[in-house]
């Protein structure tokens, strides 16, 4: 309406919804009210058919509405004001990326800004359209995901083992009055909702829904700070930037998901060169919270599935340093490194890893990352004299550079080396934390990986070998992931990969990798000033003010993100003990990991059981009075390892952990897709066989839609005759032959089928004269029944009128099912054996464990003799 916005939310099911109010009236205040009712389906019509009503200009005129509707959105990112009043920024298409345990993971495709005060109370400003392009210069539609009922901003050690609450301290406040439970909640900082109920003895509960984000990950916590406290936590959505993405590992056919998620942390954030090192207040720039899950997809469930999770850290040189960026160069000179911050910036690394892993170049005719890895080592050094041996930081630094150079030396391995002896968190720095970073997490990501599976029950011993599809479908996960981080703080994809320190790379990939040299230059001369501009306008750090400098005006944006800087510190920090209390207690989890009682008094959690519609996939995609559709269930274009990278070679083995050779190995994805359109186009524009009688009858104006998947060939393309005299036989086999040549199906068909081959078809191959080729799905007819079909003609198909190699009686289909029709289909007769394999996965969904036998014991054995021994 004229005076107020309204925002009807609800749930999937359309069974919950809830409504908030926006006044339109105040020119430059944001006043929102929410009732925190939830109505159903009819209390909001109603409510929505009072407001039009009420708000016609003439009551008695039906044609008029006093309610319209703006826009259709999926979510709030928030709310901001530059100079003139508030907006909102709403998500308007989404896509669906990823699946943890039943909960979504989203991108952000599409928003839209819409302002909020009425134009009758607007004061307008010159400058408030410039600072709304400089917002909009951060792309919300480039890699920002968010989830309804998944924290991001966490990790999933952090979402499933944190919160976890004893049954018994439910119970002891079971027997409290109403209120006594509410308050007894308010204090633990639980947040339980009258309509829910206490949980009974033998309900699951799934925590960690609802959690108090961890804000360093979160982009939009800023723009959320103004309603936070006003309306329902239903409405708040954090969104993260980073990367998410999702690939399924056949074994066998028991699909296991690999989910990669990256968070971008948005303290000290900016572009490549504008922001290194760490500020004043610990945050490191380029600093990237990577985190690998692994779990069995076949139980979608976090009370009964099996999961696993590692995280790794990126992040830049934690030194006060800088580079100059006057000169234009590709390599800026570093500018006066020291460690004036550095207690406090390692105090907050403390808190997460437990390996320092740099990756810096240690010989060099003049000194450029040399001046980083001196300085760091003393550093270090300084630090360590104060903790205890057993909880020194393990400090690697290694020269990649000129490993890579040498002939003797192999990268991968040494770096699989480093990989083997971590055991905690390990953070990985260098200068750009670009190509060399990347690699060397995929390293770690690989030994991980192992482990992870093998803690899963998938392998046999925790080792992946290269040129396996497990670790080429990791390997390219790994490289989507670092060519998103690196397009968004450095301008380019990465120029060296995986396969470059491998020495395996093809030849073209040089021309590639200087076109994305130059790129990432130009990128960074002059584009890079605009987007550091857009970013501190996103995350706030610099809020717009009648009263002070506009943003480009600045000379620099120093001092936006050195906040402390010029005052004065009330408790001057230790120079020996410089670590927070109970860092060291539970080293090595990180601490932020840890349910200690400052992080739990820290936490906000909503009780959910089973039963809950935002974590049912049934009741979120099953509508019996709905047309519905399979996109909305299989809507994750996820690479598929049996699919993209197995041997389509007959006889090959399906095991994802064999070890291919290099004629075996399937090409990428990118590459295979590239010649699944060139056959398609070379099979399409095929000639056709020399033939006196044939008629060609290749369609010329046939789409690329309009054609099969993957492999199939147009029904039009290749003109064929009938051929019924035995003359000619061998001319129909040689026709046959170069139909079938162009391997469709992945088949090399050698000889010429025999009529054994032929009986097994369900298909008939009809050939008439002057007729093009045509494929007949045609149901096993006996020769009383031919005289009776017509196909594309008059001219009747006869058991006399078939090719040389189909003179033989036409057979009934023989079925495994006694009664086989439209109307009843009798089940197959299971045996015994796959009668106790499905017990056991309906024991194991529901919580139960069957009795192990003599092969679980003596896997057990092996696991724990490997593991521990």
């Amino acid at each position: 309406t004229k005076r107020r916005y309204f925002l009807v939310g609800s749930n999937h099911a359309q069974t919950k919804h809830r409504v908030l109010k926006i006044d339109r009236t105040e020119p430059k205040d944001l006043v929102i009210i929410d009732d925190k009712h939830v109505y159903n389906q009819q209390e909001v019509r109603e409510l929505l058919g009072r407001l039009d009503l009420g708000n016609r200009t003439k009551i008695s005129q039906k044609g008029s509405s006093g309610l319209s509707r703006t826009v259709s959105a999926f979510g709030i990112v928030g709310f901001v004001r530059f100079l003139e009043g508030y907006y909102i920024v709403l998500i308007t298409k989404r896509r669906k990326m990823a699946d943890i345990g039943g909960h979504s993971i989203y991108k952000i495709e599409d928003t839209t800004m819409i302002y909020i005060p009425n134009d009758s109370v607007r004061v307008t400003h010159p400058d408030e359209a410039r600072y709304l392009r400089i917002f909009q210069n951060v792309d919300l539609s480039s890699n920002f995901y968010f989830s309804y009922s998944y924290d991001l901003s966490h990790s999933l050690q952090y979402n499933l083992t944190l919160l976890q609450r004893p049954y018994e301290q439910w119970s002891s406040a079971a027997s409290s009055t109403e209120e006594e439970v509410h308050t007894q909640s308010k204090q633990d900082s639980f947040d339980i909702f009258e309509d829910e109920g206490l949980p009974t003895k033998g309900e699951r509960m799934v925590y960690g829904l609802y959690n108090e984000p961890y804000y360093k990950y979160v982009w939009n916590g800023k723009l959320l700070e103004r309603v936070k406290d006003i309306v329902h936590h239903d409405w708040l959505m954090y969104i993260i930037h980073g990367f998410c993405g999702q690939s399924k590992l056949l074994i066998y056919g028991r699909p296991v998901h690999i989910t990669l998620i990256a968070r971008r942390s948005s303290k000290f954030a900016g572009t490549r060169f504008l922001k290194r090192g760490a500020n004043c207040e610990g945050d490191v720039a380029n600093e990237v919270e990577t985190e690998q899950v692994v779990h069995d997809a076949s139980v979608m469930s976090f009370t009964a599935g099996s999961y696993s999770s590692y995280v790794q850290v990126r992040g830049s040189v934690p030194l006060y340093w800088s580079q100059d960026i006057s000169t234009m160069m590709p390599k800026p000179p570093i500018r006066s490194p020291h460690n004036v911050t550095l207690k406090l910036t390692f105090d907050r690394i403390t808190h997460t890893c437990v390996h320092l892993f740099v990756v810096l170049q240690k010989r060099e005719k003049r000194k450029h990352e040399k001046i980083l890895s001196e300085e760091l080592f003393r550093a270090v050094v300084n630090l360590n004299q104060f903790l205890p041996p057993s909880h020194c930081i393990d400090y690697i630094a290694w020269d990649m550079a000129r490993y890579t150079k040498s002939k003797l030396c192999n990268v991968l391995d040494r770096l699989s080396m480093i990989a083997e002896n971590v055991t905690g968190v390990l953070r990985t720095n260098c200068v750009d934390c670009l190509d060399r970073t990347n690699t060397a997490q995929f390293m770690v990501g690989k030994c991980a990986l192992a482990y992870q599976l093998y803690a899963l029950g998938m392998i046999d011993k925790p080792k992946l070998q290269f040129d396996t599809d497990c670790v080429r479908l990791f390997e390219e996960l790994y490289e989507d992931h670092g060519d998103t981080l690196s397009l968004q703080y450095g301008g380019s994809q990465l120029v060296h990969r995986v396969k470059t320190y491998r020495k395996i790379a093809p030849w073209t990939q040089h021309s590639k990798d200087i076109m994305q040299t130059l790129s990432r230059y130009y990128s960074n001369a002059f584009s890079d000033a605009d987007r550091q501009d857009a970013i501190n306008l996103f995350l706030q750090v610099y809020q717009p003010s009648e009263f002070k400098p506009h943003l480009w005006e600045l000379p620099t944006d120093f001092y936006l993100h050195h906040t402390s800087t010029m005052a004065i510190p009330q408790d001057r920090r230790s120079y020996t003990l410089w670590w927070s209390e109970g860092v060291l207690s539970y080293l090595p989890v990180p601490y932020d990991e840890v349910p200690c009682e400052e992080n739990m008094n820290k936490v906000k959690v909503k009780r959910m059981n089973q039963l809950d519609e935002s974590i049912d996939i049934y009741t979120e995609f099953f509508k019996p009075y709905e047309l519905t559709s399979f996109d909305d269930t299989f809507c994750i274009a996820m690479t598929n390892s049996a699919r993209e990278f197995m041997p389509k070679t007959v006889g090959a083995d399906p095991n994802p952990f064999t070890v291919r050779k290099p004629e075996e190995t399937g090409k990428s994805v990118k590459s295979s897709k590239e010649e699944t359109i060139l056959q398609r186009k070379t099979a399409a524009s095929a000639p056709p066989p020399p033939s006196e009688e044939a008629i060609s009858s290749t369609s010329e104006d046939d789409s690329e839609e309009d054609r099969e998947d993957e492999g199939t060939v147009s029904q039009r393309s290749t003109p064929i005759k009938l051929l019924t005299e035995s003359g000619e036989s061998s001319r129909t086999q040689e026709v046959y032959q170069q139909h079938m040549a162009k391997e469709p199906y992945g088949l090399n068909l050698a000889e010429f089928p025999s009529e054994d081959d032929l009986l097994q078809q369900f298909t008939v191959f009809c050939w008439l004269k002057q007729t093009p080729f045509h494929l007949l799905f045609l149901p096993c007819l006996k020769p009383r029944d031919l005289p009776k079909v017509n196909v594309y003609g008059d001219t009747p198909i006869t058991h006399a009128s078939l090719p040389f190699f189909f003179s033989f009686s036409l057979r009934e289909p023989v079925s495994c099912f006694p009664e086989d029709s439209i109307y009843a289909v009798l089940p197959p007769q299971v045996g015994k054996n796959s009668q106790e394999v499905f017990e056991g996965h309906v024991m194991t969904g529901q919580g139960q464990v069957r009795a192990l036998c003599r092969e679980d014991m003596l896997m057990y054995r092996e696991y724990i003799k490997n593991r521990y021994m």
